[in-house]
């Protein structure tokens, strides 16, 4: 069955307000936007050029992580939250490719997800994926549900995905508890992959203009430095080389040039739980 149009939507979503994961697929060129989503991504744009080069580059960094995991660290089953709309080069596709038995459990909020969710459960025959409708803001729910419990066996490392996700979680959230609520739930060895949007490199005029687009549309946004980023996301455990720097430099395989740090607007990192 083909995928619904773009501007199809499934009865009970709301397209009359953006949503993050429908902006970032635009941004990476796909096609599971709609009208509101466009607007809001478009006013980013103006105010900050780079951001569709930022989430290009977030998306390769995920690849290149994912395949660091699985060949270099023998993760065989990830935990994906803030999935966002399928696209080429989702996690298990990437791990499946190296290790077809690698195991993935999907988690987002948007809707649109859950009706696109057997793109996503396209697993090689040896593996298996699944696909949970939940908010990063609960964790235990995460944790909790059925899918995730048959999908992922908690007694052996895992790979949690956080990439393009903690900047849409205010400091009233308490972003902090959630990451330590799920990485308390890992066994030793695990692995966090994260990365967080910026304005440590863009001037701050165009930066508040682009975040004010986002809340004009209703999506709430946090950017962080480097420095509260690490802080949030890695607190007590060992990065992996080369730290917490831009996406595009983390591991990178094409040559340079890259794009510049305003650009990029992005920092990326791998941390292992001892």
């Amino acid at each position: 069955m083909a995928e619904p149009a773009p501007e199809a939507a499934p009865p009970g979503i709301d397209t009359s307000r953006p949503h993050s994961a429908r902006m970032y697929d635009y941004f990476i060129g796909g096609k599971n936007h709609f009208a509101a989503d466009r607007e809001t991504a478009e006013k980013m744009l103006l105010a900050a050029p780079g951001a569709r080069t930022g989430a290009r580059e977030n998306r390769a960094f995920l690849a290149r992580a994912v395949r660091h995991l699985t060949r270099e660290a023998g993760i065989s089953q990830f935990l994906d939250i803030g999935t966002g709309l399928p696209a080429t080069g989702s996690v298990h596709e990437v791990a499946q490719a190296i290790n077809p038995s690698a195991r993935v459990v999907y988690a987002d909020n948007d809707p649109l997800v859950l009706t696109h969710a057997r793109a996503l459960l396209r697993s090689a025959p040896e593996g298996r994926t699944a696909y949970i409708q939940a908010d990063l803001r609960a964790p235990e729910s995460i944790l909790g549900d059925p899918a995730t419990r048959e999908t992922l066996d908690f007694t052996r490392p895992i790979g949690l995905m956080l990439v393009a996700v903690l900047h849409f979680i205010l400091d009233a959230d308490d972003p902090a508890r959630t990451v330590k609520t799920l990485l308390d739930a890992l066994p030793a060895g695990s692995y966090l992959v994260a990365s967080h949007s910026t304005a440590e490199h863009a001037p701050a005029e165009a930066m508040g203009a682009g975040v004010s687009a986002y809340r004009g549309g209703g999506v709430t946004l946090r950017l962080r430095d480097s420095d509260e980023f690490a802080a949030l996301a890695f607190n007590g455990l060992s990065l992996v080389d080369p730290g917490v720097v831009l996406v595009s430099e983390w591991r990178p395989t094409d040559p340079p040039p890259r794009p510049s740090a305003a650009e990029v607007g992005t920092y990326g990192g791998v941390g292992r739980k001892i």
